[in-house]
């Protein structure tokens, strides 16, 4: 009886979701959401697959809720299919999460537009996890939550980053749009064609840059925001460690020293700034009145 109910309203939830109505076929799934687990595997596939498609629709429609929920179900249909070596459901799956994806990242773009960061890491780190070969995905997700100052999010983030290796360095492909003079960005494939057909022309590859010290820096800012000074001065040595002649690295970790009242490596740490950077009035400048201060 409950195999015939499960499966009366499967069927339920696809006729729904063929009439456009995900409404009414992710409440179908609800009814037997609670027994699905005894099901056998071919039919606990079934269910997944359709309640994911239910839920993404769904979050196309404005329920930002539903992004996480079809993101579930569809892991679930791979999950499900790999232990029971069946896949009839995986293909399909994958293309709707690499649909999904782009939906929670142009839901994000949006969301960071209006200055809702929260709900854009969220989105993003969801999106991370459907994807975990678009790390990017994990940093703009850590970006958007300091711009909130969600910082203990942000901290998840960065912490997860340094754990997969992130390093955030590539190449951006650019050419100049022949009729605006504007210089633009795209993949090498789409560059290399444009300029090609003569719409586009000077074609550029320029190095981005690693993204660790940043991580590793902003990962002690938190920490000094957050009010755990000893975990901040351990990213500070790992974030000097890796590029040894940032000034700014050096000031902020004399600075934190000051604030926990140890003047002398202030004032030892300052010094070392100015050699790095003997040529920069400024920080000259800002060095001598420190210093005054810290007497």
């Amino acid at each position: 009886m409950v195999g015939f109910a499960q499966k009366n309203e499967i069927k339920a939830a696809e006729k729904a979701m063929k009439a456009g109505d995900a409404a009414s076929a992710s409440s179908a799934l609800e009814a037997v959401s609670g027994s699905i687990s005894g099901a056998d595997p071919k039919l606990q596939a079934q269910y997944y697959f359709v309640s994911g498609k239910a839920y993404a629709d769904l979050a196309k429609k404005g329920d930002a809720s539903a992004f996480q929920k079809a993101a579930d179900a569809y892991q679930k249909v791979i999950a499900v299919e790999e232990a029971s070596g069946k896949k009839k459901y995986s293909a399909e799956t994958q293309q709707h999460m690499s649909a999904l994806s782009a939906d929670l990242v142009n839901s994000a773009v949006e969301d960071n537009g209006n200055k809702k960061f929260k709900e854009a890491a969220e989105k993003l780190y969801t999106s991370y996890k459907i994807s975990p070969k678009d790390t990017s995905y994990l940093y703009y997700a850590a970006s958007s939550a300091v711009n909130g100052g969600h910082y203990e999010e942000a901290l998840t983030y960065y912490n997860e980053l340094q754990e997969i290796g992130y390093d955030g360095s590539g190449v951006i492909y650019k050419a100049t749009n022949v009729e605006t003079g504007t210089e633009e960005e795209m993949d090498k494939t789409q560059r290399d064609l444009m300029v090609k057909s003569g719409t586009y022309k000077d074609p550029k590859d320029e190095k981005s840059p690693s993204k660790k010290a940043e991580i590793v820096k902003n990962t002690a800012l938190i920490y000094t925001q957050l009010g755990q000074d000893d975990k901040a001065l351990e990213a500070y040595k790992a974030a000097r460690a890796n590029d040894p002649k940032d000034v700014n690295l050096i000031l902020n970790e004399a600075n934190l020293y000051y604030k926990m009242g140890d003047k002398d490596q202030f004032k030892v740490l300052m010094a070392e700034a100015a050699s790095v950077a003997p040529d920069n009035p400024d920080l000259h400048y800002n060095i001598g009145v420190n210093q005054h201060g810290a007497r």
